[in-house]
């Protein structure tokens, strides 16, 4: 039960640190290119969801692993680095986290000034007309699953007995920084089905509507990710 605890809570810090600091620090992530933030901006809200990775590596990386992503989970498991029943149990707890941030950051801006609950509200991932570059659905499924292999393929590396562990949840966070620069415009940036979950839930509507991409790409980027680790690059020891 530690390790699904640990889970709920660095799933629940990065969507409230992440997601907060795109709605609260950075007004919203804006819904048209030319509607940017006023805030901390596009950089600001990538360090945010990079840096909490950072920190939360080194709270809970001991206890859990540090998956706080379904797709980094499913990821483990098709890799065989984590069994069935804790997978299932890293899951919900990833869910459960990242609804009750959104439920917090809620509370936190419903009195807020001028506050509204509009399209992808909350820092809800998205794409197509109305949203950032109004980008098409090829793109957005490309863009996330592909950032997610990328992603999972640095988690590999860097963690096994090749790699640097000391140094490996610097190494990660930073990854993240990197694919939400490039995200960002086009789908806000998912890479994780919990950090989208929870927003699109109390969201609704288009929010909704196009959650399934958002489960569908990270997982697919990190299964591919699990094979060719498995198959290519990880050390005969570990295989």
């Amino acid at each position: 039960m530690k390790k699904y605890l640990a889970e709920f809570i660095g799933t629940f810090a990065l969507v409230l640190f992440g997601c907060g600091a795109a709605v609260v620090a950075g007004k919203t992530i804006p819904v048209t290119i030319a509607d940017a933030p006023t805030g901390i901006g596009l950089l600001g809200i990538s360090l945010a969801f990079g840096l909490t990775v950072v920190v939360m590596a080194y709270a809970i990386g001991p206890i859990s692993g540090c998956h706080i992503n379904p797709a980094i989970t499913i990821s483990m498991l098709v890799a065989k680095k984590i069994g069935a029943r804790d997978a299932v149990g890293y899951i919900v707890a990833q869910f459960a986290g990242a609804v009750v941030a959104a439920l917090a950051l809620l509370a936190i801006q419903k009195d807020a000034p001028g506050f509204k609950m509009g399209e992808w509200a909350l820092g809800s991932n998205g794409w197509g007309p109305g949203y950032l570059g109004s980008y098409t659905t090829t793109a957005a499924f490309i863009v996330e699953a592909l950032l997610t292999f990328i992603f999972l393929f640095v988690i590999f590396a860097t963690t096994s007995k090749a790699g640097n562990t000391n140094m490996s949840g610097l190494a990660i966070g930073l990854t993240l920084v990197l694919i939400h620069l490039v995200a960002i415009p086009i789908t806000g940036t998912s890479v994780n089905p919990a950090r989208s979950f929870g927003p699109a839930i109390l969201a609704g509507g288009k929010a909704l509507q196009q959650l399934w991409l958002f489960m569908t790409a990270p997982i697919t980027g990190g299964i591919l990710a699990a094979l060719v680790w498995r198959g290519l690059f990880e050390p005969k020891e570990n295989a």
